[in-house]
C-alpha cells in the first residue's frame, strides 16, 4: 500500500509447480528452426519455450556443465572448467543443439493461458544486493545508482571478492553498503550455486533443481528499504520466517515485524478488503467522478476512459478532458501494478486537440510508469487519442472475480414471473397439507408481507386456515430470492416434492 492506497497484490498458490526463477534440468523435445527456438520438457503439461535470444552466449558451457554435473565429474566452483566458445547473436538453434540433450534452464515466465513456461539458459541467482551469473567474469552496476564515485567503489569491491568464472551484477540496494554485507550476500549466492551442482548429481530430466524462495521472502528481498517502518503479519509461522529472513538481510530492521492478532481481519482493519472488492471489477472509478472500463482479450488489454455524469465541468471541454485524462493516468498506472497486467495495453483517452495537452498526458503517464518495477515502454498518444503501453509479463495476471451468479436466475438473466409464485405456493400446500398436522413456510420478506398483511381474518394465511382447518406458520427469510420458498413439517424437517 502507498499512502493507504492498494497498489500491489501478490498471491502464492500452495504446491505451485513453476515460479519465475526456478531452475530445472530439462530435456530438449523439438527444434523449431523456423522460429529459431526449441521446446523443452520440464514437466509442464505444455512444453516450455526456449528462444535463441534467451540461450545466453555461454550456452555451450551450460550444456557441458549440465552433463558433467549429472555424472558428478565437475567442481561446483568451476575450477579447471574449460569454457566452450561463445555463441553469436545471429546464430541458429540447430548450430547449438544436436539432439534431445539435457539442459539447465531457468523459468523466465510462468505458464500463462495456453502457453507453457518461457525459459532462459542464462542462469542468474538473485540476492539482496547482488546477482550471481555463472560462466562469465563481468561485473555490472545498476544504472539507478547515480553517484559515479559509488559505482566505482562497488565495481572495485566486487572485483576483489568475487570468485573466478562467476559474474556479478550489483543491485540498487547495494548503494552505501559495507564490504561485510556484500560479502555475506555473495557467499549465500555461491552456496546456492553449490546446491545446484549437488542436486544435479544423477538427476533425471525433467526435474526441479532449485526452487525460487517463498513469495514472502522474495517480496522483502526486492522491496524492503530504509523507508519501511512496519511489516505486519497475521500468521505466526510466516512471522518466524520473516523474522529470520530480515535478521539475515537487514538486522537493523528486525524490530519492525509485528504480529497481528485481532478478531477483525488484518485486511479489513487496513481497508484492503474493500479496495480489493472495488478495484478488480470490469469498471473502476477514478478521482473526480470519471471511470475506467478494463477489457481483456487474448492479444491485449484495452482500457477505455470515460468522463461519466459525475464529472464537474470546469472551464472548457478541453480543460475538462485533460483533467479527466490526468486522473485516469494515476488510476491506470495503479491498476497495471495491482492486476499485474502485461503484454500490450491500449488506452483510449478522452480526445484532446491541443498538442501540448497530448504531450502533457504522455509525459505524466511515462513518469508514473517509472515507479513500476516491471519493464515497460510508453508511446505518445496517436492521432486517434490512443496510447500504447507494453509491460513485461512474467506471471499470469491477478484476477479476482468480483461477480457471482445470481442465486435466483442462475445467470440466465430472467426469473419466473413473481406474480405466479403465490399460485405455486398455494398449489404445493394443497398437495401436502393432508399428510401433516402443522406446516412452516419460509419465504422472501415481500411474500411474507403479502401472505400476512391485510384486513384481519381475510389475509391469504387466514384463508388457508378456514379452508384446511390447519394453521400454516409463515416466516420471512431475507436470504431468499423473491421466487424461493421452503416448507417444513412439525419436526422441523424440510418437505421436498
Amino acid at each position: 500500500m502507498e499512502e493507504k492506497r492498494l497498489v500491489e497484490l501478490h498471491r502464492e498458490k500452495i504446491n505451485k509447480q513453476f515460479n519465475v526463477g526456478d531452475i530445472y534440468i530439462g530435456k530438449v523435445k523439438k527444434l523449431i528452426p523456423g522460429l529459431n527456438a526449441l521446446f523443452v520438457d520440464v514437466g509442464s503439461d505444455k512444453d516450455a519455450f526456449l528462444h535463441y535470444t534467451d540461450l545466453s552466449p555461454y550456452v555451450r558451457s551450460v550444456l557441458k556443465f549440465t552433463d558433467l554435473a549429472v555424472g558428478n565429474q565437475v567442481d561446483s566452483m568451476l575450477n579447471n572448467f574449460q569454457f566452450e566458445p561463445e555463441t553469436v547473436k545471429t546464430g541458429k538453434v540447430k548450430d547449438v543443439f544436436t539432439g534431445k540433450q539435457n539442459v539447465l534452464v531457468q523459468i523466465l515466465k510462468e505458464p500463462i493461458s495456453t502457453k507453457g513456461p518461457r525459459l532462459s539458459c542464462e542462469i542468474t541467482l538473485a540476492g539482496r544486493y547482488l546477482v550471481l551469473v555463472p560462466f562469465t567474469n563481468g561485473v555490472g552496476v545498476s544504472k539507478k545508482i547515480a553517484s559515479s564515485e559509488e559505482r566505482k567503489r562497488l565495481d572495485r569491491l566486487i572485483e576483489s571478492i568475487k570468485p573466478k568464472n562467476f559474474g556479478v551484477v550489483v543491485r540498487t540496494a547495494a548503494s552505501g553498503k559495507s564490504v561485510q554485507s556484500l560479502h555475506e550476500d555473495l557467499e549465500s549466492l555461491i552456496n546456492k550455486w553449490k546446491l545446484i551442482a549437488s542436486n544435479l548429481k544423477d538427476a533425471v530430466a525433467p526435474a526441479k533443481i532449485l526452487g525460487e524462495m517463498k513469495k514472502t521472502e522474495s517480496i522483502l528481498r526486492d522491496l524492503l528499504n530504509d523507508t519501511f517502518s512496519r511489516v505486519i503479519v497475521n500468521d505466526l509461522t510466516i512471522k518466524q520466517e520473516v523474522d529470520a529472513y530480515i535478521e539475515i538481510i537487514a538486522p537493523e530492521k528486525k524490530n519492525i515485524v509485528q504480529y497481528y492478532n485481532s478478531k477483525l481481519s488484518l485486511f479489513d482493519s487496513n481497508d484492503v478488503t474493500r479496495q480489493i472488492k472495488s478495484l478488480f471489477g470490469k469498471s473502476v472509478n477514478t478521482a473526480g467522478g470519471a471511470y475506467l472500463v478494463i477489457e481483456h482479450t487474448e492479444a491485449l488489454h484495452v482500457i477505455d476512459v470515460n468522463s461519466g455524469h459525475k464529472v464537474a465541468a470546469k472551464g472548457s471541454q478541453e480543460n475538462t478532458a485533460i483533467q479527466v485524462n490526468m486522473a485516469a493516468c494515476d488510476e491506470i498506472a495503479r491498476q497495471l501494478r495491482l492486476r499485474d497486467l502485461g503484454g500490450i495495453i491500449i488506452i483510449d483517452f478522452i480526445d484532446v486537440r491541443m498538442p501540448d495537452h497530448k504531450r502533457q498526458v504522455f509525459n505524466y503517464m511515462r513518469d508514473l510508469m517509472k515507479l513500476d518495477r516491471a519493464k515497460n515502454t510508453v508511446l505518445p498518444l496517436s492521432k486517434f487519442g490512443l496510447m500504447q503501453i507494453t509491460r513485461q509479463r512474467v506471471r499470469p495476471e491477478v484476477n479476482i472475480n468480483t461477480q457471482e451468479t445470481c442465486p435466483t436466475c442462475k445467470g440466465t438473466g430472467s426469473i419466473e414471473a413473481s406474480i405466479l409464485i403465490t399460485d405455486e405456493i398455494q398449489s404445493t400446500i394443497a398437495q401436502i397439507i393432508g399428510n401433516h398436522k402443522k406446516l412452516k413456510l419460509y419465504v422472501h420478506p415481500y411474500l411474507d408481507a403479502y401472505f400476512k398483511k391485510g384486513k384481519f381474518f381475510k389475509t391469504p394465511q387466514w384463508n388457508w386456515y378456514w379452508k384446511y382447518k390447519k394453521w400454516i406458520d409463515v416466516n420471512p427469510n431475507s436470504d431468499f430470492g423473491i421466487t424461493e420458498y421452503r416448507l417444513f413439517d412439525s419436526n422441523g424437517e424440510e418437505i421436498k416434492l
